[in-house]
């Protein structure tokens, strides 16, 4: 006969009560713990917070649970502002092909009936006041006529020429230009700046949130689609739009980031950079 396996005895009744007690009693202490925290984050603190926003307890709950939107913390901001209006042009598969396919005789048309008065019949301005439109990339020109076009940018003269003008005419004058040659564009090179104006235009200033202008500006720099070419544009144009994005006054910037490279930089710095692109080809 085998000898009974030490390992395998069966239990007795005291060990089993034993174990259910334990169990038990882990859950009660798990199940406890839940309760504590839950009605100590949902109930006490929020009660605690909501006093001190000016709320009702039972709000206070509700947003801590998430029925209700909401910090328990915190009033929810209430304003009549009307919100600002952005660029919302989106570089679809649609409007590429718009720009594509632009009817450029169409765009040469329009360009000579409503756009050459200020920007030249070439597209190469005469005024300072209005920017050079030959050899611009369509996208950018484009995107520019766009938000005049929907509200995000504002002009008192190109707002309701924008406006007057459907999407395809103005990819058409988008086009049109964008194939204009920028030869005829004023101003002589210009000498190296100095150095440190010749680093924000190379490198930037990183302490102060400054990319190098080139790395978007420069001719086959590879930046956003909508990024202009500055090359040899109009100085008081440039200096006006720098410091129209560091006060807030042009809005049209894709996540906002000319307002928060112009505003970074200093009066000087806005007027010698504009300077200085003027010059350069």
């Amino acid at each position: 006969m085998a000898s009974p396996d030490p390992h395998n005895t069966p239990e007795t009744e005291a060990e089993r009560r034993a174990g259910r007690l334990w169990a038990r009693t882990a859950v009660m202490v798990v199940v406890g713990f839940v309760a504590v925290f839950g009605v100590l984050g949902f109930v006490i603190i929020p009660v605690a917070q909501g006093a001190q926003a000016g709320i009702d307890p039972w709000s206070a709950i509700c947003r801590a649970v998430g029925v209700s939107p909401g910090s328990p913390a915190m009033r929810q901001p209430v304003s009549d502002t009307p919100a600002q209006p952005v660029s919302n042009v989106a570089w679809t598969p649609a409007i590429l092909n718009t720009l594509s396919g632009a009817d450029r005789a169409t765009g040469q048309r329009l360009a000579q009936e409503v756009c050459s008065a200020c920007h030249g019949e070439s597209g190469v301005s005469p005024s300072p006041n209005f920017p050079h439109l030959a050899g611009q990339s369509a996208a950018a020109i484009y995107k520019q006529l766009h938000d005049y076009r929907s509200g995000a940018r504002f002009n008192e003269q190109m707002t309701p020429v924008a406006e007057a003008l459907s999407e395809q005419e103005l990819a058409a004058i988008a086009a049109y230009y964008a194939e204009a040659s920028d030869d005829l564009r004023l101003g002589t090179r210009n000498p190296l700046p100095d150095e440190r104006l010749q680093r924000l235009v190379s490198e930037g200033d990183p302490s102060r949130g400054i990319p190098a202008c080139n790395a978007c500006h420069a001719r086959g720099a590879g930046g956003p689609i909508e990024t202009p070419m500055i090359n040899g544009q109009h100085a008081a144009y440039l200096e006006a739009q720098l410091t129209a994005y560091a006060n807030g006054g042009r809005r049209n910037d894709i996540y906002q980031r000319m307002r928060t490279i112009s505003a970074a930089l200093t009066e000087q710095e806005r007027r010698e950079l504009a300077a200085y692109y003027q010059g350069t080809r």
